[in-house]
This record gives C-alpha cells, sequence and structure tokens, in this order.
C-alpha cells in the first residue's frame, strides 16, 4: 500500500518525506487555507518535495471551468494530479483531462456506482470517504471492499487505483490494507500513530534502563 500524506503544512510534509515512506500528498481547499500560503506557492513547494503525485484540487463546479484550472493546476509540476469532485462535469472534466495525459484524482467517492463511472471517465484515482460514511452510521470499509472487488473483476480496462480518503485512526489503514486499496491518504498525525505501541515505549525503556547500568557508551 502507499501511504499519501493529506495535508499542505510544508513542515510537517518535510519531516515525513525524510522517512522514506510518503509516496505522495492529498491537498484541498480547506487545507490550503489553513496553511495560510499562496496556493501556487504551496503546491509548488510540496511538488519540490515529494517526487509523487500531489493532488491540486479545483474550485470551479461547472465542466468547462474545471477543464481549464485543471490545465492551469498541471502547468505548476510535472507530478500535480488535479483532484475534481465525483460530480457529471467533473467526470466530463477527468475525461478531458486524462486524454489530455494529466492525471486525475476524483475525490467525494460515496458509492461504488460512483467508482465504476470515475474509472471509465479515466480517472488515476478514485477517493472514497470512508469517514465521513461511518459519521452517518454507514459502513466506510464497506465501501472500499465493493469498489475493489468491482475494479478487480477487470483488470484489462480499469487502471483506476483506489485511494482511501477521509481516515480518521490507524485501524481505518489496516483495515483499508487488508482490502487490498492501493493508496491511503492520512492526516500526519494518523501516520504517526502507525509506528507507536505502547509494548514498544515499554520494551525500549527496559532496555535502556538496563544499559544505562552498564555504565558503557556506544560513542566513548
Amino acid at each position: 500500500m502507499k501511504f499519501f500524506v493529506d495535508t499542505a503544512d510544508l513542515a510537517e510534509i518535510e519531516d515525513l518525506a525524510a522517512t522514506g515512506l510518503l509516496d505522495g500528498v492529498t491537498t484541498n481547499p480547506s487545507l490550503i487555507a489553513k496553511s495560510g500560503g499562496d496556493f501556487f506557492d504551496v503546491i509548488r513547494n510540496i511538488c519540490d518535495i515529494v517526487p509523487g503525485p500531489v493532488s491540486a484540487e479545483v474550485t470551479a463546479t461547472d465542466a468547462e471551468t474545471m477543464l481549464s484550472e485543471g490545465r492551469t493546476l498541471a502547468a505548476i509540476a510535472p507530478n500535480v494530479a488535479v483532484k475534481v469532485p465525483l460530480t457529471w462535469d467533473g467526470l466530463k472534466a477527468c475525461r478531458a483531462l486524462s486524454q489530455g495525459g494529466t492525471k486525475v484524482n476524483v475525490t467525494l467517492c460515496f458509492s461504488p456506482s460512483q467508482a465504476l463511472l470515475a474509472a471509465k471517465a479515466g480517472a488515476a484515482f478514485i477517493s472514497p470517504f470512508v469517514g465521513r460514511l461511518d459519521d452517518i452510521s454507514q459502513d466506510g470499509m464497506g465501501l472500499i471492499r465493493e469498489i475493489v472487488t468491482i475494479y478487480r473483476a477487470y483488470p484489462d480496462t480499469i487502471g483506476t487505483e483506489v485511494l482511501v480518503a477521509s481516515i480518521r485512526h490507524p485501524l481505518h489503514v489496516v483495515e483499508a490494507a487488508k482490502l487490498g486499496a492501493d493508496v491511503a491518504t492520512v492526516p500526519p498525525a494518523v501516520l504517526r500513530k502507525l509506528a507507536s505501541h505502547p509494548l514498544t515505549d515499554k520494551g525500549l525503556d527496559a532496555f535502556l534502563a538496563d544499559w544505562q547500568k552498564t555504565g558503557q557508551s556506544i560513542l566513548s
């Protein structure tokens, strides 16, 4: 599974990229606004840090303007993936952009039928929002299972990657990986939690305490 981070915070992205675990970045208008930076500068700087796909989202709602915005975003850097909403106009924009060689991330997916249409429109990524479904007492991971099953039934014609979004906790990541999703895009805090375990902390404390008793130093 690939790990993308869902943020526009450059300091967070630089720190996580240093681990070698980061395969890409997803942003949206809310995250860009939270960063406080100029939209184009933020996307350009992220693309300089991360060589993998960096999703930058259009703000228009009609296909023609989405297409114009998408082409402008794609010109920022070669690794920009244009993010469009899963609407009828969004699918039209996805088709045109993908046929022009731009990777497209179709976002705000909440049903397997939507995911099938996005794949048909040429989406490089489909972003189902598991956390938002869980919030309304629907089965977010059930949606991932259905999309993965559909896509796997057509390996010769569907190349769209399942990018699990709206992840709230590490279990979402683990369950998505078990189901065979291609990508998980996670907030920085959740990505760090994946490495945390109380028994790891307890074991390390015991090792260090025993080492201190020897009075030795590896660097001395």
